[in-house]
């Protein structure tokens, strides 16, 4: 085998997690928070290029929360990148250290939010040919990847890449409709609410039921109650009643452990289960300004051209961590179907909505990109290290679009 029918490489950085593992395989092979911590840094480290080399001695991801605590720097802000220096030295630990890869030997797939500007395409390109010398570089949409991944998740194939993403991480929420592969530009819309969000909230109602939670473990309390215990429910109203006539069978007990005091920490956690996730659905207990997250989806779907609406209402895609609260794609159809029909004149022909969830939902578009770097025609796609070093980083400002799935 040659070096470059290696793997390739194939690195999502999300504004809350990397995901991080090699084309062809179903899952990553590593998930880690997207930090660094403060005492990390190529400058810091005295070198302006990294190698296998250079000191790796400083913690990312999990080990950063656990060694520095609070002493921590997020690298993307709501997908943009916050320190070209701090994105830098995290490449260069994913690579050499959680990877444990020869760059030169692979091609590397990147992913980037909707809308990105060309500029930062050419950051990265420049980091990852001078710095790193990969063999190759692609950077995919990401919704284009999810849209990707969720067709091979449903063993379809040879079909256009036509869809409405709706990709909601930790920092931000997106809503991409995507026809024949390419993105509706004009009509991509976003959400100022995801997971952070939803922690946020719990975090705060937790605190005003007095919860015997400590103030410094209260941001991780809700975060596990986010994950254990939330879910959408369909009717708010009807919601309160059934946990007001029977608390003892909807409330939960949670416990975690204080790594202070190595003592458990017990609490009960009750209308927040169903109240976390509501924000996507009725955002204004949270902030009056920000629309339903079904209406944001029709918006976009009705900015596009008439004839593509149908396609884009029957191919709902969910993709990301905060889509994956039980029962949250039945209510986004539910409420979707409401809109449309409100809307509706008298005997006019039915829309078909159709909300996709799939069991690689929560690292979609990392599993769209492997699918993506393992066809046969990726290599072809590819931005070579001749034409970086014959064009400049400017060759990466475009990137071909894989049309079919």
């Amino acid at each position: 085998m040659s070096n470059l029918e290696l793997p390739a490489v194939v690195l999502d950085c999300g504004t809350g997690y990397t995901k991080l593992g090699y084309s062809g395989n179903v899952e990553p092979c590593s998930i880690f928070p997207t930090v660094i911590s403060c005492s990390g840094g190529v400058k810091q480290r005295g070198s302006s290029s990294a190698s296998p080399l250079a000191d790796l001695d400083f913690p990312i991801g999990y080990e950063a929360l656990q060694v520095s605590a609070g002493n921590t720097r997020a690298l993307l802000n709501h997908g943009a990148v916050n320190s070209w220096d701090d994105m830098e030295s995290f490449w260069q630990q994913c690579i050499f250290r959680k990877l444990r890869c020869d760059p030169a030997n692979h091609r590397f797939l990147l992913t980037e939010p909707p809308m990105n500007p060309p500029e930062s395409r050419e950051r990265t390109a420049e980091v990852m040919f001078e710095s790193f010398g990969v063999a190759g570089l692609y950077i995919g949409v990401q919704a284009v990847l999810a849209l990707a991944g969720s067709f091979a998740s449903q063993g379809l194939s040879g079909r256009p890449l036509t869809g409405t993403v709706v990709d909601s991480g930790d920092g931000v929420t997106h809503v991409v409709p995507v026809v024949d592969g390419f993105v509706a530009g004009s009509c991509v819309r976003s959400l100022p609410l995801a997971g952070a969000s939803v922690t946020s909230f719990v975090q705060r109602l937790l605190r005003e039921r007095g919860e015997p939670i400590p103030p410094e473990l209260s941001m991780e309390a809700a975060r596990q109650v986010k994950e254990a215990h939330c879910y959408v429910c369909q009717d708010m109203a009807k919601e309160f009643a059934r946990h007001e006539d029977d608390p003892k069978k909807h409330h939960r007990k949670h416990s975690m452990a204080d790594p202070r005091s190595g003592q458990d920490v017990s609490f009960d956690v009750g209308y927040e289960r169903f109240l976390g996730p509501e924000i996507f659905f009725t955002p204004e207990i949270v902030n009056e300004s920000v629309s339903p997250l079904p209406r944001v989806v029709d918006d976009a779907i009705q900015g596009c051209g008439i004839d593509a609406r149908r396609s884009l209402y029957g191919n709902i895609v969910l993709s990301g961590g905060s889509t994956m609260f039980r029962d949250f794609g039945r209510r986004m159809r539910k409420d979707i179907k409401g809109i449309i029909a409100s809307r509706a004149s008298a005997g006019a022909q039915e829309v078909d909505v159709n909300v996709v969830a799939h069991y690689n939902q929560r690292c979609a578009v990392w599993f769209g990109g492997s699918v993506a770097a393992s066809m046969p025609s990726f290599p072809s796609v590819c931005h070579s290290r001749a034409d970086y070093e014959e064009h400049g980083p400017r060759i990466c400002r475009r990137n071909i679009v894989f049309t079919d799935a």
